[in-house]
Formats: C-alpha cells, sequence, structure tokens
C-alpha cells in the first residue's frame, strides 16, 4: 500500500503545480457520462495515468475521464478508480478542487475497498489518506507531507451542505433540508464536493447529500470514484451514509463503473434523522 500512496503523493504534487498557471478552458471532448471536459480535467488524468502506471502494485486504472479500464499488470491486485479533478467547473472563480482515490483489492466492490485517498487544492495542498481512521497531512516548506491530526466526526454537527437543482428534488427531501435549517444548520456549498465534504470532515460534522432529483432519479454523484471513497472515508471518521434509504453506501454493488447513486454522508444524527424522517413519509 506504501507504493500506492507514494505514487499517488506525487501525481498530487504534479497536478497542485499544474493549477498554479491554469487553462481553465474546455475541450470538445465528453467523459463517460457526457460531461464536457475541461483541459485540467484531461491533463490531471494524463498526470495520474503515467505515474501510476508505473507501480507495480497496480492491476489496473479505472478513472471517470476513461470510458473503460486501463488494464497494467496482471499479477497485481489493486484496482485505482479516481477523480482526477473533482469540482474542476469551478475553476474559473478560484474555488478549492481536489482529486478522489478508492483503492480496491481485485475487483471494484465497495466491500473489497482497501484504502481511500483524497486531496484538496486551496491554499494549502492537503492530503487525506484513510486506511483505518482518515489522517490529514499538509504540504511543508521541504516540499514533504506532514501529519496533522486525525479527522473525526461528532454525533451531531452545523454544516448542511445539498446539492441538486431544488426545483428537482422531492417534496420529501426538501421537508428534510428545510427541518435542518429549522434546527439552526448554516448553508455550506460550493458545489465541489471533495471541498464540501472536506469542511464537514475538518469542522467535526454535518450533512452532505446529493439525492434523486427529476432530472437525475438515480443521482449524479459516481460510486466508485467519489461516492464509495467518501463513505468509506466519513465511516472510518466515525460518522453514518445512506443512500436515502439504506444504512450505508458501503452496501451498493455496480457493475457499470460510471454507475451513479443518490448519497448521503454525515454525522450519526443527521442520518438517523435523514432515516426516520425517510420512514415517517
Amino acid at each position: 500500500m506504501q507504493e500506492i500512496i507514494s505514487h499517488i503523493q506525487k501525481a498530487v504534487l504534479n497536478i497542485a503545480n499544474e493549477l498554479k498557471f491554469p487553462d481553465t478552458g474546455y475541450q470538445s471532448t465528453h467523459n463517460a457520462t457526457g460531461d464536457t471536459q475541461l483541459k485540467l480535467d484531461v491533463k490531471s488524468d494524463m498526470i495520474i495515468t503515467e505515474i501510476l502506471s508505473k507501480c507495480k502494485n497496480i492491476k489496473a486504472l479505472v478513472s471517470e475521464e476513461k470510458p473503460e479500464a486501463l488494464e497494467l499488470n496482471t499479477e497485481a491486485k489493486y484496482i485505482v478508480a479516481y477523480d482526477p479533478l473533482d469540482g474542476s467547473s469551478l475553476l474559473d472563480v478560484n474555488f478549492a478542487v481536489g482529486s478522489i482515490f478508492g483503492i480496491y483489492e481485485e475487483k471494484m466492490s465497495a466491500k473489497n475497498l482497501k484504502m481511500a485517498i483524497y486531496s484538496i487544492y486551496s491554499a494549502r495542498l492537503e492530503l487525506i489518506i484513510c486506511t483505518d481512521i482518515p489522517k490529514l497531512y499538509r504540504l511543508n516548506h521541504k516540499n514533504e507531507f506532514e501529519y496533522i491530526k486525525d479527522l473525526k466526526l461528532s454525533q451531531k454537527g452545523k454544516i448542511n451542505a445539498t446539492g441538486g437543482t431544488q426545483k428537482n428534488w422531492s417534496k420529501t427531501h426538501a421537508s428534510f433540508i428545510k427541518s435542518l435549517f429549522d434546527e439552526g444548520y448554516r448553508l455550506r456549498y460550493s458545489g465541489a464536493m471533495v471541498s464540501d465534504i472536506h469542511q464537514i470532515l475538518c469542522k467535526g460534522g454535518g450533512l452532505f447529500s446529493y439525492p434523486a432529483t427529476t432530472d437525475a432519479p438515480n443521482g449524479k454523484l459516481r460510486a466508485f470514484f467519489e461516492v464509495f471513497p467518501f463513505a468509506y472515508i466519513c465511516e472510518k471518521a466515525g460518522g453514518k451514509t445512506s443512500n436515502g434509504i439504506n444504512k450505508s453506501l458501503l452496501e451498493l454493488e455496480f457493475s457499470k463503473p460510471h454507475s451513479t447513486t443518490p448519497c448521503f454522508f454525515g454525522s450519526s444524527y443527521e442520518i438517523d434523522k435523514l432515516l426516520s424522517f425517510k420512514a415517517e413519509q
């Protein structure tokens, strides 16, 4: 695992350098789920592919920006699924963005997830590595990732970050979100999953959600690249997750690499309230 971590660290550093003087223009191409690709989406994907392809412990790479898996070493046992630049559409306004990595053993399945990593590119470069408890590292003056602290979620938070166009929410979801605001929760939503969940983890609690909507009944966020890695991290931090019905996103199974799902991540209180709220509707 350490060799994989070292290669991911190198890729993250290279992407961070690219972001110092970015070309925020769009490509004429689309990814596997139909999103128009930014030039930096493609560049970040190329950087990760080039660097991680040199790691002998990686069996295959599966990217949000690639239609199919890139087979590498048949004798290796780890598959790395990743979103090379989450929140890239916010680069033109200089918001924080990140890269997300899920490391699966032998087969892409939530039950085979062995490690989750994400980076956040902002005023500081930070890297969160989770095998047991999510650990926050920060790039220091020596150009090394220095351990800062473990990330833990309290039983209840104060932050409410929810995605999707509100006119496309179900009445149940709209009522649930309103009930949190009625309790005094604060709206904190940038549109970059990595940034919004990072805030919840660093602040110690809250809720991030991207529900089923009328225009995206299966949700918008991709299971293997985004949802499962963050579900792994949030649950290891002492929080809970759900698709709005079940008791853990890590119970879900998908056969297609670009499958999406509604998703809720948060402290125990918010997820328990969600499930109770849904059951009463």
